[in-house]
């Protein structure tokens, strides 16, 4: 099934609102994950060695910010060319990352619903399921990429 015009559109619209306010919404990005699944935070380097989430942890808000966007752009691309299409290069390095730190395919499931649940808490009222699965399509579509590499 293509993804629409209107999903890359609630994609983009919810990611403009997201960007605004990146530092909170990639705290709550993360809070999310280990709220989940507390044993994660093993699995980033930047988290293992600190007692709490730190609130000003670049690294933290790099890595956040990069989910998001990668995630926004699958959506453009799902809907430009069908696929998502990552340079080779980004996609091994992805793959090699994921595989040497562990990750399994319910890691994946981890990120998403975290991904869902800061999405909807940026967008406020204007949260909808078609938003959500706008989303879900887009990040099930780079989380395959990202699984085909760690193969």
């Amino acid at each position: 099934m293509e993804f629409t015009e209107k999903e890359e559109g609630l994609v983009k619209e919810s990611w403009d609102v997201l960007n605004k306010d990146l530092p909170l919404y990639s705290l709550h990005f993360f809070t999310q994950i280990l709220e989940i699944a507390p044993a994660a935070k093993g699995m980033f380097s930047f988290l293992r060695d600190s007692e709490q989430i730190p609130q000003n942890n670049p690294k933290l808000k790099a890595h956040a910010l990069k989910v998001f966007k990668m995630t926004c752009e699958a959506a453009i691309q799902l809907r430009e060319k069908g696929e998502v299409v990552v340079s080779e290069t980004t996609l091994q390095y992805l793959g090699s990352v994921h595989l040497r730190n562990g990750v399994i395919d319910p890691h994946f499931e981890v990120v998403k619903e975290a991904l869902l649940r800061t999405v909807k808490k940026g967008m406020g009222e204007q949260w909808s399921e078609e938003m959500g699965n706008a989303w879900t399509r887009a990040y099930d579509q780079l989380a395959s990429a990202i699984k085909a590499e760690m193969k």
